[in-house]
């Protein structure tokens, strides 16, 4: 069993960054690949980024690479996503999961637990 929570969503301009959380409980986390999805108005859930259990892998989506960076402390349990020069388009509910397998896996959207999701806004 393993709990999820995100944070550090918000309302920000065009250009601008902002860093999300995702603090785990239930098991230790360097067990787990972790990953970031996201869901934009009107749009299916979509693969952002994944992190491999100690941080030596990581992979992207077109769409954010170069722009977002994924990275893990696991003595905190915590996974984070910072994101910079953001783009309207990236207005979503974000979204943390894990699971106890690859990070191939996890990008193909197969989770074992999933957080509830923190709203990033980005204003033009």
């Amino acid at each position: 069993q393993v709990q999820l929570v995100e944070s550090g969503g918000g309302v920000v301009q065009a250009g601008g960054s902002l860093r999300l959380s995702c603090a785990a409980s239930g098991r230790t986390f360097s067990t787990y690949t972790m990953g970031w999805f996201r869901q934009g108005p009107g749009k299916a859930r979509e693969f952002v980024a994944v992190i491999s259990k100690l941080g030596s892998a990581t992979s992207y989506a077109e769409s954010v690479k170069g722009r977002f960076t994924i990275s893990r402390d696991n003595a905190k349990n915590t996974g984070f996503l910072q994101m910079n020069s953001l783009k309207p388009e990236d207005t979503a509910i974000y979204y943390c999961a894990v699971n106890s397998n690859s990070t191939e896996q996890l990008r193909g959207g197969l989770a074992a637990y999933w957080g509830k999701g923190t709203l990033v806004t980005v204003s033009s």
